[in-house]
């Protein structure tokens, strides 16, 4: 019994979800002026399911071609802890479940549950197999938890607030992706996975990494221009900024494997501690 939690677990990426969560609450609590405790709830649920199903979904696309990588070979589907069967009900209940608990916060929210199963099922999970483009198309369903908890505290997507924390998202997927990307490529090509920016680890590629990474810098600057946040946090996510793109650059001129490891390891906390950041600075 114990076993086949964990290979739900495992199906769904329990882990990497409570980070989505996480990071549509943050953007919540740190645009609402008024908490509503039953928005927090429902976001956090409906925001799990649907990232649920996406990660169910993709696994029951890809899991001839995750038998192939080191990295996903003891997922469910490969080694037949899970039956396909099982894994659709788990996608499809999620699915539902979750975009109906995120239209009662509001229609946008739901609307935007349902385009990012669509967009990381129907568009990207294909589109990985064909061009480095994939990473771009998506980074959109990647960043929308952060659109989707600013929705769901401004009522409206006609507010600049959200999009500018959304913005901040969508930018920093690249250097961490990338950097994993290339730690993994190995894998990723035995798979047919060409995701880097030139299709391999070379100096272009490192250098898009170094060029997002500095992007970031004016844009953390952006929810103290527009009021989202106050002086304190700006401060710390301009420095944590530059430490973050010193990092990529030191990267970039070494091509090291270890520092690409630096790189990705930081930009698993360098994202949480910003959004920390600003809703610390409101209250």
């Amino acid at each position: 019994m114990l076993q086949q939690i964990k290979a739900y677990g495992v199906l769904v990426k329990f882990k990497l979800n409570i980070t989505v969560v996480l990071s549509a609450v943050l953007s919540y609590l740190t645009l609402a002026t008024t908490i509503e405790p039953h928005k927090v709830v429902l976001l956090a649920l409906g925001g799990f399911l649907v990232t649920s199903a996406a990660n169910a979904i993709n696994q029951l696309i890809e899991q001839d071609l995750d038998a192939l990588m080191n990295r996903t070979n003891q997922r469910p589907l490969v080694t037949g802890a899970l039956t396909e069967v099982q894994a659709a009900i788990v996608a499809g209940i999620s699915a539902v479940l979750g975009t109906v608990l995120l239209f009662f916060i509001n229609f946008e929210c739901g609307f935007m549950g349902a385009l990012a199963v669509f967009l990381y099922t129907v568009v990207y999970t294909p589109l990985k197999r064909t061009t480095p483009f994939a990473v771009f198309v998506g980074a959109f369903p990647g960043a929308l938890p952060t659109l989707l908890g600013g929705v769901a505290a401004a009522g409206t997507l006609q507010t600049i607030a959200p999009w500018i924390l959304f913005s901040i998202q969508f930018i920093w997927q690249f250097p961490h992706f990338w950097a994993i990307a290339w730690k993994s490529s190995d894998d990723y090509e035995r798979a047919g996975f060409y995701l880097l920016p030139s299709g391999k680890r070379d100096k272009f590629t490192a250098r898009q990494i170094l060029v997002y990474s500095l992007a970031l810098i004016p844009m953390v600057m952006l929810p103290y221009a527009f009021n989202i946040s106050g002086i304190y946090s700006a401060i710390f996510m301009v420095l944590s900024s530059i430490a973050f793109a010193f990092l990529a650059y030191d990267f970039y001129a070494s091509l090291d494997d270890k520092k690409a490891s630096v790189l990705m390891f930081s930009s698993f906390f360098y994202l949480p501690l910003i959004q920390i950041a600003m809703w610390l600075d409101k209250i």
